[in-house]
């Protein structure tokens, strides 16, 4: 039974210097200096393809890694979004039975990211990873609706990734500890998450997927927190006038990967709220690395093989169009 694994991230040296040289750079870079992570990032060939075959995976959907180009000024971001770009393209050509790809977009100019949707998709990509914020603008702006008109007619899943939240933010809210403490707070351990939540969240409530009822997105780590809490989300409906519960719109337009949190508690809640054709496995390749006896054991929790067999490549196969072999 093949296994496809998405949201598998690396990382663009002239991107890494990029962001480094910013006037404020992005914290979350010193995560890719922990250990090997900053090699594993960048290896797009045999080292990564050895990773997989330990894994048991057969087809990786790479996606370049937080914090993309949304944080750098809108030249900057169109040129190494091309660049990135086609980059994973190649990667993708050199080893298509091994290697898929999501496009990087540069939103820091809005005019120019539909159009470079179009190019990626025309290149091979089979979705996009995008950011809730760029700047002070979120993700529901109406400067983006263009981008998701075109993701909804092209077929681009668009995956919203976690980010740190504003400096506003996390000094309202993330500050008083040790800068490391302070960093995993805004980040892995629950800043990163609910930014993307919310990003999710103000889609829906700005009546996104009533404009592009075709347009799907995709949210990692269980769904960013949202799906244990649309009891209460399910409230904002009435008030933003929508046409459907917030609980509908998540079982009809939003994917929700694993992100190596291969907890049984997190899938049997999961199913509580959306079906077994809207979950995908992802590993968070190289911040999560679960080994081939982890997803065994993780892929045992399911009731049946069709359901396994969905989370493991048909669901993935169906959004993003993906083909995968076993060897």
């Amino acid at each position: 039974m093949p296994l496809v694994a998405i949201e598998e991230h690396w990382m663009l040296p002239e991107l890494t210097s990029a962001l480094k040289a910013a006037s404020r750079p992005d914290e979350s870079l010193l995560f890719h200096e922990r250990g090997d992570i900053g090699r594993r990032l960048e290896d797009l060939g045999a080292g990564r393809i050895a990773t997989m075959d330990a894994q048991g995976i057969d087809l990786a959907v790479l996606a370049l890694t937080p914090p993309g180009t949304q944080a750098l000024p809108a030249e900057e971001a169109i040129a190494l979004s091309r660049l990135a770009n086609d980059t994973a393209a190649e990667a993708a050509r050199a080893h298509p039975a091994r290697f898929s790809s999501l496009s990087t977009l540069p939103l820091s100019s809005p005019r120019h990211v539909a159009a470079e949707l179009e190019r990626a998709a025309q290149q091979g990509h089979v979705g996009t990873m995008v950011y809730g914020r760029t700047g002070d603008r979120f993700l529901d702006d109406p400067a983006y609706d263009e981008f998701f008109a075109a993701a909804a007619r092209l077929g681009q899943p668009v995956f919203i990734h976690p980010q740190i939240p504003s400096d506003a933010l996390r000094a309202a809210a993330y500050r008083g500890f040790d800068p490391m403490t302070e960093l995993g707070l805004a980040t892995f351990g629950w800043g990163w998450h609910v930014e993307a939540a919310t990003a999710a969240l103000r889609l829906i409530l700005r009546g996104t997927f009533d404009r592009h009822p075709d347009l799907q997105i995709v949210l990692g780590h269980w769904g960013e927190l949202l799906p244990f809490w649309l009891d209460r989300a399910d409230s904002l409906a009435r008030l933003a006038g929508l046409r459907r519960s917030v609980s509908d719109y998540i079982r009809t337009n939003v994917f929700l990967t694993t992100s190596g949190m291969l907890n049984p508690a997190l899938l049997q809640h999961a199913l509580t709220v959306t079906t077994v054709d809207r979950l995908i496995f992802s590993t968070d390749y190289p911040f999560q690395q679960p080994t081939r006896a982890e997803i065994d054991t993780f892929f045992g929790h399911f009731a049946t093989d069709t359901d396994r067999h969905k989370v493991r490549s048909a669901n993935a196969a169906a959004l993003f169009g993906v083909e995968a072999r076993t060897p």
